[in-house]
């Protein structure tokens, strides 16, 4: 976070607006080292979980203020995502993976009624083969989603939620309240 006391009111506001969120338990979200070049303000978040097959996802979500705006930007603030997660071998193989993908985040930023403008990305399957003396799997797949949008004003508690919403959803977590058979809850 660069000098938060010298920081317009608008980015302190949406700043703390991403710090209230409380991610559900298997989602691990903590401040990062944003990107320093991209933007006058900016702050990050780091996220981690793993879903019920041990599926891997990873991600960030920076949020990026330029209190004259970008011409792309289509306002003051944007917020950027990346997401990577590991992938079993019969789901990356499927067609719609990418446009599920691309489903996932904006279910999640429509569910936790995030209002936004001028929403992009992209959605890219790899598979990576090893050979000779690199340790590891044979093959790996992942899936990678990058997308960036402004948000409509500086709540954004409802765009954190989406964040951690779309972290579980590409972890393959169920939805909060729900149980796959063979799950104990304990209490």
């Amino acid at each position: 976070m660069t000098a938060m006391t010298q920081a317009p009111d608008l980015f302190r506001e949406a700043v703390a607006a991403l710090q209230s969120v409380r991610p559900r338990p298997e989602v691990t979200l903590e401040s990062m080292r944003p990107p320093q070049r991209l933007a006058p303000w900016s702050y990050a978040l780091s996220c981690e979980t793993t879903g019920p097959a041990d599926v891997l996802a990873s991600g960030r979500l920076v949020l990026l203020h330029d209190p004259d705006g970008q011409e792309n930007w289509d306002g003051v603030l944007r917020l950027v995502v990346y997401v990577r997660a590991e992938l079993d071998r019969e789901l990356a193989t499927d067609p719609f993976l990418p446009a599920v993908g691309w489903s996932w985040l904006t279910d999640a930023l429509e569910s936790s009624g995030a209002t936004w403008t001028a929403l992009g990305g992209t959605v890219t399957e790899t598979s990576s083969a090893r050979f000779g003396d690199i340790s590891g799997p044979a093959r790996t797949d992942d899936l990678e989603l990058r997308a960036s949008w402004t948000p409509t004003d500086a709540e954004l508690r409802p765009h954190g939620e989406a964040f951690c919403q779309l972290m579980s959803s590409v972890a393959g977590l169920p939805p909060v309240g729900v149980t796959f058979f063979g799950q104990r809850q304990t209490s």
